[in-house]
Order: C-alpha cells, then structure tokens, then sequence
C-alpha cells in the first residue's frame, strides 16, 4: 500500500465533455431544508475528491474502515472563540497530540474515499435520472450516507490541526485586521487545505496547510485594505443612533423657557415687584438679561445680597413666585 501511495493522484472532477450536473435538481425541492443543503453541496460544481488506484481495488473499504486501525478523535476542549491574542500562560494550556504519517495518511485516504463513492453515485444519479424525477431512495440515502461520512473525517482532519491557525496567526503581521476576523479566515483556508490535499505525494499535511493559511491571511489583507480605502471612518454604532427625541426634547424645552420669559416680563403671573426681582435675578431674565447679555443665574445668597434679604427668605419668595408662574403656564398658555 506504501507503494501505490506514492503514485501522483488526480483531483476527480466533472468533465468538460460530459453534460455538468446541476448545481441544484428539480426533484430536490420537495425534501426539507436541511437535505436540501446536503444535496446542494453534493451536486456543487466545487464538489471534488483525490482519487486514488487503491480506491478502485476490491475490498478497499474493508481495509480502510476495518482493517487498519483508526485514528482516535482530537482534543479540542482547549479551544475556545478567540477575541484576542492569546497570552503565553494561555498558548502553554494548548495541548494537542500531533498525527504520526500513517495516521495522517488513512484519514486523507478515508476522507477522499468517501466522497470518491459519494462521486460515483452522483454520477450514476445523474445518468440514470431525469431532472424533475426523483432517484431511488435507495440510491439517494446510500450517496447521503457517505457524503456524511466524509463530513466527519473532514472535520476530525480539521480539528487535529486547529493550532496551526492559531499559530500563524500569531506569526503575521496584520496589526489592523481584529484577530476575530484573522482566526475566521485561517479556519475557512484549513477547510479549502483539507480539501485539496494529496497525502499521496510524501509531505506533512502541516506543510501545505500553513501556506494555505498565510495565503489566506493574505487575501483577507488585500481586501481589509481596499475596504480602508472606500471606507477609511471606522464603524459607529452611534451614527446609526437617531436624535430625534432629544431634538424634539430640546425644542420642547426652549419654547417653554421663551413662555416663562413672556410671563415674567409682561407679569401675566401678578408677581410683586421683589418677586419679580427674584425671579428674573435668579435665572437671568427679563431686565437683568437685557442688562448683561452674558448674565448668568444668581445662587439665593447673591440674590439677597442685591434685595437685601435673607439666602432662606429670597428661597420661599422663589417657590411663591414660581408657583405663580407654574399655574399661569398650566391655565394660559399651554391650554
């Protein structure tokens, strides 16, 4: 099997000369959502697999999948949504258990062999098949069944090498990307790397994946700067924030100071004269306003320093007189 390994393989896709499957059938429509996405996927242009001489060999299943030992799952309890740049204390607690070659190699090979059969039942559907005619069910559970399968090597393969991500993103040098968004892209990259990688040639999936990481960070890069260019004003939520309450508070505001100003200044209120001085000393209007344009409201001991009264005698006329005020605004004006 060593031998055969070294072989290149080919990456299995449509051919040009046959008639390309659709990306989407008629007769899926009528199963519910989340089989609908399964076939969507399996039927994707995009779908593709690494074949293999092995695969075509008789009782390949049975070697892969029971013969040889399998590969245990990973550990990624250590794993958690990054916000930030892990500290070292934090990068000391990543604990993984790295894949020796052989492991590493029968995952890529079951991994790629499920989707190999995936593949070939795609094809015979599609032969055999009408476009608005659904297949046999037995056909379409059997294709979905390996197309789940080759979902969970996926993801085995792809959490065994979560540290990679985080390591080069740690090597590169994006300081204004977040690190959120720089751990994102490194994850969706691992993805594409699994997808694409030929075990067969000898290297180390780390090897291939660490380029296809930093080739990522840098696509995100080139992007993140054309999107500077466009839009070099950082978000704020306060932009999307409308004011209109505050302005209508604020008008509301000032039209009722303006109609405290035409009581006290034409006394509509019946003030007296010292209640009247108070008032307009207190909070800079009418004559002391028109006084001293930049006069600003007195506090009760100035008041009474101007009246001749006491800071608690010049308080209680205060209170009468904006009494006064109060009930002529509530029955005057404002009615």
């Amino acid at each position: 099997m060593s031998e055969t390994l070294k072989k290149a393989p080919t990456v299995q896709t449509d051919s040009p000369k046959k008639k390309a499957p659709q990306a989407f059938p008629l007769w899926a429509r009528t199963f519910s959502a989340p089989r609908q996405l399964e076939i969507r996927q399996v039927f994707s242009d995009s779908f593709c697999f690494v074949d293999h001489d092995d695969f075509h060999k008789r009782g390949a299943e049975k070697q892969l999948f029971e013969v040889l030992p399998q590969v245990p799952q990973p550990d990624t309890s250590w794993y958690r949504p990054v916000i930030d740049i892990p500290s070292s204390k934090a990068a000391k607690r990543v604990v993984t258990t790295p894949l020796t070659g052989d492991q590493e190699k029968l995952l890529f090979q079951q991994f790629n062999y499920c989707r190999f059969q995936v593949y070939k039942r795609r094809e015979k559907i599609n032969s055999c098949t009408a476009p608005a005619r659904k297949p046999p069910k037995t056909q379409l559970r059997d294709m979905l069944k390996w197309y789940r399968r080759s979902a969970e090597y996926r993801d085995q393969i792809a959490k065994t090498n979560l540290a990679l991500v985080l390591a080069m993103a740690k090597r590169t040098r994006m300081s204004d990307m977040d690190f959120g968004d720089l751990i994102s892209e490194g994850n969706m990259a691992l993805l594409r790397a699994v997808d694409k990688f030929d075990v067969s040639r000898g290297f180390k999936f780390s090897t291939y994946a660490c380029r296809a990481i930093l080739k990522g960070f840098s696509r995100s890069g080139m992007k993140f700067t054309r999107y500077r260019q466009l839009f070099p004003t950082d978000f704020d939520p306060k932009f999307e924030k409308s004011d209109y309450l505050e302005r209508c508070h604020k008008d509301h505001e000032l039209d009722c100071a303006d109609e405290v100003g035409q009581i006290v200044s034409k006394n509509h209120a019946s003030l007296t004269e010292v209640e009247k001085d108070v008032i307009e000393h207190r909070f800079a209007l009418g004559e002391a306003k028109q006084q001293d344009l930049d006069a600003s409201p007195m506090t009760l001991e100035q008041v009474g320093r101007i009246i001749g009264l006491t800071k608690e005698r010049v308080r209680q006329i205060q209170n009468k007189a904006l009494k006064k005020i109060r009930v002529t605004l509530e029955n005057g004006y404002l009615r």
